[in-house]
């Protein structure tokens, strides 16, 4: 039995991971269960999300299947957008040039910073008295 081509990739946004499947087909999309219509209800984050096909102007032309899972949507959003390029970079190695250019090839590593003991914050320290 012949193997379907499918490509993989892991994005990663704040604290957000996805999983990317990426299949030859007519540019359907499941993400964890559901249609990316329903798991991002704002455009921007569904935008966000397929820039990279967008840019290597591959929209409709593969089927995405992504489980992600940690953050909130826009650090899922994020993840996807990464994982989604680290995909089609396996589909084919020239598009790197383009989606780095763009910046989707970048892990984006910003992530909240932890709060520290005598703080009320993570950097707002007590206001100080005088007297």
């Amino acid at each position: 039995m012949a193997e379907i081509a499918q490509y993989q990739g892991t994005g990663k946004r704040k604290t957000s991971v996805a999983r990317v499947i990426l299949r030859p087909g007519d540019g359907a999309t499941w993400f964890n269960g559901r249609s990316i219509e329903d798991y991002f209800p704002r455009g921007t984050h569904r935008a966000l999300a397929l820039a990279p096909l967008r840019v290597a102007e591959l929209e409709g032309r593969y089927d995405i299947r992504v489980r992600v899972h940690g953050g909130g949507s826009s650090g899922q959003a994020g993840a996807v957008r990464h994982g989604i390029a680290r995909a089609l970079v396996e589909v084919d190695p020239n598009l790197r040039v383009p989606l780095k250019r763009e910046g989707f090839l970048t892990r984006d590593a910003r992530i909240v910073e932890r709060k520290k003991a005598g703080l009320h914050k993570a950097r707002r320290a007590p206001q100080f008295s005088k007297r």
